[in-house]
């Protein structure tokens, strides 16, 4: 019988309690962030819809809070009071995990370098593919930056422009 990997933190605990219940009810559980803020604690929970052509508003929130609330309650898996938040991913979101950049081929992103390539740290493009840790990204001159995950500070999408 295979092992379950056990979770490695807060997040990724949180995330194993609630994931099922929240994509039983129609949402993609985007991520999971526990955090310290000043004095408090917090536990962010993103979501986007399965149909992603509809917005997450305040009723899908406050859903998924009432649907969430009585499993952290239940396990209690955090010792400190915290307030829980839930809230969408947002039009510019960043890009985590594998299945966040499948999401996103052929989209428009952002990429931040630790150290400059180039001359640059920050590149916008189309995110061309994702791979074995490998992100390629087409920019607006034909020229493709390829880098390896673990020289990315951050990658967010970049929201359409409306006007």
């Amino acid at each position: 019988m295979a092992e379950k990997k056990k979770p490695k933190n807060t997040a990724e605990l949180v995330e194993t309690l609630c994931r099922r219940v929240i994509e039983d009810a129609g949402y993609f559980l985007w991520d999971v962030d526990f955090y310290k803020e000043g004095a408090d604690y917090n536990l962010l929970v993103t979501i986007e819809n399965k149909d992603r052509s509809r917005p997450i508003d305040l009723n899908d929130c406050e859903k998924v809070t009432r649907l969430i609330n009585p499993i952290l309650d239940e396990a209690d898996p955090i010792e400190e009071s915290y307030y829980l938040e839930v809230s969408s991913a947002g039009l510019e979101r960043e890009l985590k995990r594998p299945e966040h950049f499948a999401a996103f081929l052929g989209e428009k992103a952002e990429v931040r370098l630790f150290a400059p390539q180039n001359g640059k740290k920050v590149f916008r493009g189309i995110l061309q593919s994702y791979e074995n840790q490998t992100l390629s990204l087409k920019m607006e001159n034909g020229e493709i930056l390829t880098a390896q995950r673990e020289k990315i500070a951050k990658v967010t999408t970049v929201a359409p422009d409306f006007e």
